[in-house]
């Protein structure tokens, strides 16, 4: 059974940082393109971090640029998330995501998404 579980959510003030988790189980997802997505109150669930399966390469939303890293470690089947300089606009579930298809696009497809995680609960208070 395939499953990505994340961690590293919480409460944290505006300009703070976090790091969030995701631990992949099931299949290795070596050749596959990864990444974040959130979904804030009232909102559609929107992509914020996309990461190749060799991860030289990344891609960001414009509105988490320069203040958000993603990063992998396929060893350990591992994606991460630093978020830093979070202001209150940023509160939202954040879900990891692994895509359909091998070698996808860093800007990934909410509908080409193969896995999803349950979803870490990001707050930022202002």
């Amino acid at each position: 059974q395939v499953q990505l579980v994340e961690s590293g959510g919480g409460l944290v003030q505006a300009g703070g940082s976090l790091t969030l988790s995701c631990a992949a189980s099931g299949r290795t997802f070596n050749s596959y393109t990864m990444g974040w997505f959130r979904q804030g109150p009232g909102k559609e669930r929107e992509f914020v971090a996309g990461i190749s399966w060799y991860s030289s390469s990344t891609y960001y939303a414009d509105s988490v640029k320069g203040r958000f890293t993603i990063s992998r470690d396929n060893a350990k089947n591992m994606v991460y998330l630093q978020m830093n300089s979070l202001k209150p606009e940023d509160t939202a579930v954040y879900y990891c995501a692994a895509d359909r298809n091998m070698y996808g696009s860093l800007k990934m497809d909410r509908a080409l998404v193969g896995y999803w995680g349950q979803g870490t609960q990001v707050t930022v208070s202002s």
